[in-house]
C-alpha cells in the first residue's frame, strides 16, 4: 500500500508487500555502494513532517486494515531519533491495529544511534531492521565503499539486536567476484556468527546499470562467477554458519537474483540447505552457455 506522489523509485523488502510504505525520506543518503544503483537518480532529502502527515492522512480511511507500516526510503534510521519517535507516536495513534513497523538501515546510521536511542525506538514501536550487510569480508566492503570495516559492520548488527528490535541481514553471494570468493564467504558466515540476526537473506549479485561495479565488469577488471560457482559460494557460507540452536534464524535465497531458491531455519534445518546447495551446484554446473544466466542486467 502506497500514497504518495512520484518522486523517485520506491523500494521495500518481499515481505513488506502488504504494508503501507510510508516514504520518511527520499532517498539514501549514503548512495555510494559501487554495486548499487537503486537512487542514483535520485538527490537525497529527509522529508518534512507535513509531508509525512499527507501520507499519514491519506491512508487513514485503510485504518482499520494497516498492521504494518514500512518506513522508505534506503536508511530511515538517518533521521534523528526524536523525529523517529514523533512519527511512531503518530502512527501508533493513528492505525489501531499496527503491529508492526519496519525500515532499511544502513551500518553508519544504525552506529549513530547509543543502544539507549535504539532501545527506545524498540519500545516505541520499531521492532525490525533490514540491514544491508552486504559482506563481513573488509576487503570486500572496502572495494564496494560500504563506508565500515567489518569490525564496525558486526558492531551494527550486534546492536540492533541487543535494542530488542529483530533484525534481517541481507548479503550478496559474488561480490567478491572470482578472486575474493573464498574470503567473502568466509568472513561473512563468521560474521553472522558473531550478529546472531532473527533472518538471513542471501542475495546473488547483478550487475546494474549505471553501478561503478558493472564499469569494472565491463572492462574486464572484475570477474563475476556463474551460476554454479555462485551456488558454490552460498554452500562454503551456510557451511561455516555456526548458530547456537536457540537462534531460530530463517533464511531465505528466494531473491529474483537468485538461480535456485533455498528456505529453512537455522541451525535446524542446516544439512537439508546444504544438501540443496549441493544439488543445486550439480544441476547449475550442466549448463552450456551460463552467460544467459549470469546476473548481468541488460
Amino acid at each position: 500500500m502506497y500514497f504518495d506522489t512520484a518522486e523517485g523509485p520506491v523500494f521495500r523488502p518481499p515481505s513488506e508487500a502488504n504494508s503501507f510504505i510510508l516514504r520518511v525520506t527520499i532517498g539514501c543518503s549514503h548512495n555510494r555502494c559501487t554495486y548499487c544503483n537503486m537512487y542514483r537518480s535520485v538527490n537525497f532529502r529527509v522529508r518534512t513532517m507535513d509531508e509525512i502527515m499527507a501520507q499519514v492522512n491519506a491512508a487513514i480511511s485503510y485504518k482499520e486494515y494497516i498492521r504494518r507500516i514500512f518506513l522508505a526510503d534506503g536508511n530511515a534510521l538517518v533521521l534523528p531519533t526524536d523525529t523517529l519517535l514523533k512519527i511512531l507516536a503518530m502512527l501508533k495513534e493513528t492505525f489501531p491495529k499496527l503491529r508492526r513497523v519496519s525500515c532499511y538501515a544502513g551500518p553508519k546510521d544504525i552506529l549513530r544511534k547509543t543502544p539507549q536511542e535504539l532501545q527506545q525506538l524498540y519500545e516505541a514501536g520499531l521492532t525490525l531492521v533490514y540491514y544491508g550487510m552486504e559482506s563481513g569480508d573488509d576487503e570486500v566492503l572496502s572495494h564496494i565503499c560500504k563506508g565500515v570495516n567489518a569490525q564496525e559492520s558486526i558492531a551494527a548488527g550486534q546492536r540492533v539486536v541487543a535494542s530488542g528490535m529483530k533484525l534481517s541481514i541481507m548479503v550478496i553471494v559474488g561480490l567478491g567476484g572470482k578472486a575474493g570468493s573464498k574470503g567473502h564467504a568466509h568472513y561473512t558466515a563468521m560474521a553472522i556468527n558473531a550478529i546472531k540476526p532473527n533472518m538471513l537473506s542471501a542475495l546473488t549479485l547483478m550487475m546494474y546499470r549505471g553501478s561503478e561495479l558493472r564499469e569494472e565488469y565491463e572492462q574486464g577488471k572484475f570477474e563475476i562467477l556463474s551460476p554454479a560457482e555462485s551456488m558454490g559460494e552460498l554452500y562454503e557460507l551456510i557451511r561455516e554458519l555456526d548458530l547456537p540452536l536457540t537462534s531460530h534464524c530463517l533464511f531465505r535465497s528466494n531473491h529474483i537474483s537468485n538461480h535456485i531458491a533455498l528456505a529453512g531455519t537455522l541451525p535446524h534445518d542446516k544439512e537439508e540447505l546444504l544438501s540443496a546447495a549441493k544439488r543445486g551446484m550439480e544441476e547449475l554446473s550442466m549448463l552450456t552457455e551460463w552467460d544467459v544466466y549470469n546476473n548481468v542486467e541488460r
